[in-house]
């Protein structure tokens, strides 16, 4: 589950081309990647936001999407570049493009009005097309993504602009109890509740899962291991396959009775297969109160 080195993503990055072409998608990727998203700002603040978020100092990686439609003018952005470059930051900027007609069809099958006057969409894209020439000519990265869907999109960004940690998919696992509702919104959901239960040894009863007698008592069932490896098999199987379709989260929910006992030791145990492959990994437990 480790991946292999990729280019490290600019700490300021300025995005902006065809209406259509992608920008909304463009801007989800580059949340999940850990870029603080601004959408619209104007030229004359982005200096001051990436002063506020210390863009200079490595401390955040900013994505700034630039409405051209508002009368963005290349010698305008060109004076706000060599500014930045004086502040220490190399941004990089990004356009977004696509072929005429499937910008069109685009507009099309959503039955939005093109944002540039035009008596028909084509007129409108033809009409925003020259008027984005000059920007296109000095950005530093052109996306044609007329033949991408949303995945292969996602996986072009990733390309450009991920840090090797980035790529990762993130995964928490939550150790909950049936007996105080099942949670909603997790992609797997394993039911522990066939193994002994801790809660029924005097001993125990008292302890949880992340204390030693327990989790011994847990994992040193038969049942126990057999399940930890066919539950290591089954995610060594699905992590890289979600990773290649762009899912960025995976949560998972491991459920005993209660919540304390069994469900918190093996959610850590998978927890700890899963960073022990690389994974990046976090572990909670929704109904242990310590």
């Amino acid at each position: 589950m480790t991946e292999p080195n990729v280019a490290t993503g600019p700490s300021l990055l300025l995005v902006t081309g065809m209406s259509g072409a992608g920008r909304s998608e463009v801007g989800k990727v580059l949340q999940d990647l850990g870029y603080v998203l601004i959408d619209g700002l104007p030229l004359a603040l982005i200096d001051d936001a990436a002063r506020l978020h210390e863009v200079d100092e490595g401390n955040t990686r900013l994505a700034v999407t630039l409405d051209a439609r508002t009368g963005l003018e290349v010698d305008d952005l060109q004076g706000v570049l060599h500014d930045l470059r004086h502040l220490g930051i190399d941004p990089v900027v990004l356009f977004l493009d696509a072929e005429d007609d499937v910008l069109a069809q685009r507009y099309d099958e959503v039955r939005r009005p093109h944002p540039t006057a035009g008596t028909t969409v084509a007129e409108s894209v033809a009409r925003e097309r020259a008027e984005l020439a000059p920007l296109r000519e000095i950005a530093d990265i052109v996306i044609d993504t007329s033949r991408y869907n949303v995945h292969e999109l996602r996986r072009r960004v990733e390309r450009e602009f991920a840090e090797p940690a980035d790529r990762r998919m993130r995964i928490s696992i939550r150790s909950f109890g049936f007996k105080h509702g099942h949670p909603q919104d997790v992609d797997l959901m394993l039911d522990v509740r066939f193994l002994p239960n801790p809660h029924w040894v005097a001993d125990l009863r008292p302890l949880s899962g992340l204390d030693v007698p327990v989790r011994d008592y847990v994992l040193g069932q038969p049942d126990a291991g057999a399940f930890l490896t066919k539950a290591e098999d089954l995610l060594e199987f699905l992590v890289p396959r979600y990773e290649a379709e762009g899912k960025a989260y995976l949560s998972i929910g491991i459920g005993c009775t209660g919540g304390r006992h069994r469900s918190v030791a093996l959610a850590e145990a998978l927890g700890a297969f899963l960073a022990g492959r690389g994974a990046s990994v976090s572990v909670h437990h929704r109904d242990l109160v310590t």
